[in-house]
């Protein structure tokens, strides 16, 4: 068996169980990776569907150009389907999109144009804007807009609705969705209500954004909008495709918390999801007391984490803002520095005066004494000047007879706090045992240097 085209492998995305982020929780949680769809995101769905129901009725002509705001998804969507279909693109986006997905866009052969993030729908330069007045200016073209197209939420109810509800058999209780355009949770909530009506839908919603408010409310808080981080959640105006009587209730999420759940996913499931995903399951999180034994809830995993390298899985990125939660350096993270290293020890028969020049020689301030394969004392350049000034013959006697007691060993993953109460004016250094084993000393400047 093989496609005619890529689009016929959009959607049947699998639904994966979800163990160690939610183990708290005593339902069932599944997570349905959109990440499968040949642009990676869920958005592949509506953005065929828009441009199958706009050929139908004549909106989009052969050759024309489309032309939509976006934050990257469905521009993916759109410019894949425009390859096989013959359409040009241009895309307008804002400027707190990653590049990643500017990058993708135009790796399909589209036109981004970048747009500011922090002003008003209405002002000229918004990606709304903009891709509305590029409408007027090029001939054969033709916006979708996602946000107010009905052919977005019907995508998710004729494909992503009925996909979920036999995945699970009809026993889905909960589905948990980040909410942007409103197609996603809205056409797949429509469909799953119908089939039962007691089925709970939460949107996921981030500060910055009016939804919320809105949905307990009815009141539009222009006071609830300001820039915020989160990508494809959340919005400062409200799409026709956001039905609020489907959504059952509004979770918000902070910027931090999503970024944070962002990077769990990928090393705690194994799934390389994006940062609506993380803002989903942070949110979803934050509703474990919603959840009872038996119940199965759903959560959509949007789009794929390659698109996000540069910004919630980049170190610096997150350091930047705060997001990162720098842990105390471990023991094994104190010799990084040396662990290539061999270990410079002396043996305890040799002379005193070889103890002195093997510590001159790698300019080290302490050493370890062994007999044998055995750690049986040290020796500290403190200790050794003290003896030597007072008696210099002591040079020639074995090690043995001025050494003093060995360092203590401290588990790999002991914390630096505990390592360094262990380095004092009676005892110079820490051992500690390597993986593989091997040796390594940790000294009192290796606790400075991870300090600094």
């Amino acid at each position: 068996m093989y496609y005619n085209n890529i689009l016929e492998t959009i959607g049947n995305t699998p639904l994966v169980k979800i163990n160690k982020i939610t183990r708290e929780i005593p339902a069932t949680v599944l997570a349905k990776v959109e990440t499968t769809n040949p642009g990676n995101s869920i958005k592949d769905r509506m953005a065929l569907k828009m441009i199958e129901d706009a050929e139908k009725d004549g909106r989009l002509k052969p050759g024309g150009t489309i032309i939509e705001g976006t934050s990257g998804n469905t521009g993916m969507g759109l410019a894949i389907a425009a390859v096989i279909k013959g359409y040009k693109c241009i895309f307008t986006t804002t400027d707190k999109q990653s590049k990643e997905k500017v990058d993708a866009l135009r790796a399909f052969g589209a036109e981004v144009i970048v747009c500011p993030t922090n002003v008003e729908p209405e002002d000229p330069s918004s990606y709304y804007s903009v891709s509305s007045r590029l409408i007027a200016e090029v001939p054969n073209s033709w916006k979708p807009n996602q946000y107010d197209n009905l052919s977005n939420s019907t995508a998710h109810y004729e494909q992503t609705g009925p996909e979920i509800w036999e995945q699970t058999g009809g026993k889905i209780t909960h589905l948990v969705v980040g909410v942007g355009t409103g197609g996603t949770i809205c056409g797949t909530g429509k469909y799953l209500k119908e089939k039962n009506p007691n089925i709970q839908i939460l949107g996921i919603d981030t500060y910055g954004s009016v939804f919320k408010k809105y949905k307990e409310t009815g009141i539009f808080d222009k006071n609830e909008i300001y820039p915020y981080i989160t990508e494809g959640i959340g919005e400062d105006f409200l799409p026709q495709n956001v039905d609020f009587n489907i959504i059952d209730h509004f979770e918000k999420v902070t910027d931090k918390d999503a970024a944070v759940m962002t990077r769990r996913i990928p090393r705690e499931e194994g799934i390389f999801a994006g940062n609506s995903a993380g803002s989903a399951m942070a949110g979803l999180m934050q509703m474990k007391d919603r959840f009872k034994e038996g119940d199965v809830v759903v959560v959509i995993f949007h789009d794929h984490g390659t698109r996000y390298l540069g910004k919630m899985f980049n170190d610096d990125w997150m350091r930047d803002r705060g997001f990162l939660e720098e842990k105390s350096p471990r023991a094994i993270d104190l010799i990084e520095r040396h662990k290539h290293l061999s270990l410079i020890t002396i043996d305890a028969a040799e002379p005193v005066q070889e103890a002195f020049s093997r510590m001159r020689k790698f300019d080290i301030s302490q050493i370890p004494v062994v007999r044998g394969a055995e750690i049986v004392g040290s020796l500290s350049d403190s200790h050794l000047y003290a003896n030597l000034c007072e008696n210099p013959e002591l040079r020639h006697v074995p090690v043995e007879q001025l050494m003093q007691k060995p360092y203590p060993f401290v588990p790999a993953n002991a914390k630096l706090e505990d390592i360094s109460k262990q380095i004092n004016r009676e005892n110079d250094a820490v051992m500690v045992r390597d993986m593989l084993g091997k040796v390594h000393i940790i000294t009192k400047y290796d606790i400075i240097e991870a300090l600094g």
